[in-house]
């Protein structure tokens, strides 16, 4: 590692040899350079750590070198032929304003008379409140006995909130992701209807709510599909740190908070525990505890392996990145999947690799194992990561080979992305009902938009107590 010219690695080496060679330090004061030695090659290490190298996120590492796109050689902005998104003339536009020629502006000596009109359309929209009151009819007998006329069922006090203004608020707050005040301040700015954190909170609960045979539908749904992405991040639920998993596909979305990051948290789920398909995930232990066939996230690999190949100058890792890449281009350019003869090349190559690998990044040596030691010897990062790739050799090349297997688990890591925006903009979840309400909603919006239903129709749908047609569910 270079910092300010300096080449750090081989500045450590040389301290290092100098120390072994003073004879004349004390026993003590070898052990503190030892330490502080340790102290400065991990803390450097962290310093190289990136989103390139490292499960650090994107958004963390604003400093980052991006990747330029290949260029197409075509000029930015929409090409010839591209029909584009503009408005339409309306059939039947709501509001017309006719505008007629001043007659006297018309020129002397020719009789002129209407033929017809040119047309333009503005659109805009109009923010208002709407206030409906119902008036009940009393008929009253000669004996003072009074009948008054049904309220509709959805009325039930002297004054209340309408679905819409329920809709909308439960859009902003779990699709938005904008806090209580701001949601508050949007109803009374823009409608001038008086909101509470407390009703905004009560319309989440009652959607929540809602959505139980959602949640049943969902479940079942995923345990019956052919592929699935697992995956999980931390959370703030009440200022301590807590986890939010999905278990998702290109349909489907299931969203869950849980105390717990490991096999308690799956089996509470309940949606991988009965799963016989394939498995996507970024090689998490109590994954492979499930009997069903895995798939380990490829982006992962890459980023470790550039950090094996960037801070421990391991030469077998930058050619296994470069060999997956070109693996994965390699399947990209055949459509689906590689046929047996270029698969066994590549597993060939891929073998080979690693197989010099083993010489370059040796295990640790049993000999060095302290008296009376038990358990695996420890491991370097790049040492655990080779292991890795020996190990479960066809669960990285599985995209490979089966046309339904991605590259990487950017399916499950896309669907818990909102969530880290969620918590940048609010912070944390106030308590564990709330991150559980906004998972529950969240997964229905989520599964409605890879539907191709929009997030306010399907808000719409279920507050008329109907489901999106996909969902093949009769209402309760």
């Amino acid at each position: 590692m270079k910092i300010e010219n300096i080449q750090v690695d081989e500045t450590i080496e040389k301290v290092k040899k100098q120390i072994e060679e003073e004879k004349d330090l004390s026993p003590a004061l070898r052990a503190s350079l030892e330490l502080l030695l340790t102290l400065v090659a991990l803390l450097l290490s962290r310093i190289g750590l990136n989103s390139r190298n490292s499960s650090k996120s994107p958004a963390s590492d604003p400093n980052r070198k991006k990747k330029k796109k290949k260029g197409d050689g075509n000029k930015a902005g929409g090409q010839k032929g591209h029909a584009g998104n503009h408005l339409e003339l309306e059939e039947d536009p709501d509001q017309i304003e006719e505008i007629k020629v001043d007659r006297s502006t018309l020129p002397e000596g020719g009789a002129f008379q209407s033929v017809g009109y040119e047309q333009r359309q503005v659109f805009d929209i109009k923010i208002s409140r709407v206030v409906t009151e119902y008036r009940a009819e009393i008929m009253e007998n000669e004996q003072g006995d009074r009948i008054v006329a049904p309220f509709p069922k959805h009325v039930r006090v002297k004054t209340q909130y309408g679905s819409g203004v329920k809709i909308h608020s439960v859009y902003m707050s779990n699709f938005q992701l904008l806090p209580y005040k701001r949601i508050e301040e949007h109803f009374a700015d823009q409608f001038g209807v008086p909101l509470s954190a407390g009703s905004i909170y009560n319309f989440n609960k009652e959607a929540y709510e809602m959505l139980a045979p959602f949640e049943s539908w969902a479940k079942s749904e995923l345990t019956q599909a052919l592929l699935l992405h697992a995956d999980e991040t931390g959370i703030n639920i009440g200022g301590k740190h807590r986890w939010l998993h999905v278990v998702s596909s290109a349909t489907l979305t299931w969203l869950m908070p849980h105390n717990k990051r490991g096999g308690e948290a799956i089996e509470a789920m309940g949606v991988l525990p009965n799963f016989s398909g394939t498995l996507v995930h970024d090689h998490w232990k109590p994954y492979y505890k499930l009997s069903c066939q895995h798939a380990l996230c490829n982006a992962h690999h890459l980023r470790e392996l550039e950090r094996a190949w960037e801070q421990d100058k391991q030469q077998w890792a930058e050619q296994i990145q470069e060999l997956l890449l070109e693996i994965n281009d390699a399947v990209n350019a055949a459509g689906e999947k590689l046929n047996s003869a270029e698969a066994d090349a590549f597993r060939e190559r891929y073998r080979q690799i690693l197989e010099e690998a083993e010489t370059e990044c040796p295990p640790p040596d049993e000999s060095e194992r302290k008296k009376g030691q038990r358990g695996r010897l420890k491991r370097s990062k790049a040492r655990n990561l080779l292991e890795r790739l020996l190990k479960y050799e066809e669960d990285v090349l599985r995209f490979m080979v089966e046309a339904e297997v991605p590259f990487t688990n950017n399916q499950g890591e896309r669907d818990l992305r909102m969530t880290k925006v969620q918590q940048k903009i609010s912070g944390c979840f106030r308590s564990e009902k709330g991150a559980m309400m906004f998972a529950r909603i969240r997964s229905y919006l989520s599964t409605c938009q890879k539907n191709g239903v929009s997030s306010s129709d399907a808000l719409r749908l279920l507050y008329e107590r109907r489901w999106p047609e996909f969902m093949e569910m009769t209402p309760e």
